[in-house]
């Protein structure tokens, strides 16, 4: 699986949008479709990352 800047997934009501993408680190934003306009920023491995969109669909 390759992982890009910006690329959106989506896990049940749950969206992820990658921010900003290392070698070894994702930071990504947390939004769900109740309250789209708030998301929560967090910071990750890539391997913490992965196991998150595990079952995720990739938008677009």
């Amino acid at each position: 699986m390759r992982l890009y800047q910006n690329q959106i997934w989506r896990k049940g009501e749950t969206t992820f949008r990658i921010v900003r993408l290392e070698r070894l680190a994702v930071e990504y934003k947390e939004v769900s479709d109740s309250t789209p306009e708030e998301g929560k920023h967090h910071s990750v491995t890539k391997k913490e990352f992965c196991r998150l969109i595990k079952d995720a669909s990739l938008e677009g």
